[in-house]
């Protein structure tokens, strides 16, 4: 059986950091203040959630990160290097799995290697020690629509992780999916983070999700989108999803959902 061990990971040199970050959208119809003076760092190695209501700039603040999108204002450093333009390492799963339906499983998976035009043989057993590690050994030579929605975001995730990056940022990667195919992910996607230690932001609207997962939730509210709390997850490692019926769970849920409630009112 293994061991529990403390939740919180022991902070590390910080890996990203986010200094009065604001981000206007313009256009012919008026500006869209999307995300106002965000202030945070994320330490080399911690799991951290983001959740907050729909239209508080939470995919703004993943894409600033991977350099898809520049804050207007404020800085974002990722491993001590200012973000200018698209980070390299780092992995990107995104709300949908993105697969091409007309390439293979291993197609998929090694697609950035050809974008990067790099050895794709040296590439090739990386990927398939992924998909085995996914369970998804057997498909390697299917299609993407011979797959489950569960199976698809598996295949995302083995390619977000072919160049094995020190950072993974997810984008609501499970938020489509039916509750029980999501519940094993989240325990997948814990088992994955214990066994590398990578530094991760992960998107979500689900307060039990965020909680469940992260050593660190970020609450935002939204128009426009701002931290309004920081709240270290103080719950040992393993998690089983059993862990959410526990009142240490709940205290935690509770503060997420009474800081979102209190913040929807008062824009009201």
């Amino acid at each position: 059986m293994q061991a529990e061990v403390h939740a919180l990971t022991k902070p590390g040199p910080t890996c990203i950091e986010v200094r009065g970050v604001t981000k206007t959208y313009h256009s012919s119809r008026g500006d869209v203040l999307a995300l106002q003076d965000l202030d945070f760092e994320i330490p080399q190695g911690q799991f951290v959630s983001v959740v907050g209501p729909s239209g508080c700039g939470k995919s703004t603040l993943l894409r600033c990160i991977a350099g898809l999108d520049l804050p207007t204002t404020g800085t974002i450093e990722v491993k001590g290097r200012r973000v200018s333009g698209p980070v390299v390492d780092l992995g990107v799963v995104f709300q949908r799995d993105v697969l091409l339906d007309w390439r293979k499983i291993i197609d998929n998976v090694l697609l950035p290697v050809e974008f990067r035009r790099l050895n794709r043989r040296a590439y090739e057993p990386r990927a398939l020690a992924l998909l085995d590690k996914m369970g998804l050994a057997e498909f390697a030579g299917r299609y993407p629509w011979e797959l489950s929605g569960g199976m698809r975001q598996r295949v995302a995730i083995c390619r977000a992780l072919l160049d094995d990056p020190d950072i993974l940022l997810m984008d609501e990667p499970f938020g489509a999916l039916d509750a029980m195919t999501r519940d094993e992910l989240n325990v997948e996607l814990q088992r994955i983070w214990s066994e590398t230690r990578k530094t991760v932001v992960f998107i979500t609207h689900s307060i039990s999700e965020a909680v469940f997962l992260a050593d660190r939730v970020i609450v935002m509210e939204a128009k426009p989108g701002r931290v309004v709390d920081v709240i270290d997850i103080d719950l040992p490692r393993p998690r089983p999803l059993s862990m959410r019926e526990t009142r240490e769970f709940g205290v935690y849920a509770s503060q997420i959902r009474e800081h979102l409630q209190i913040t929807s009112v008062w824009k009201k």
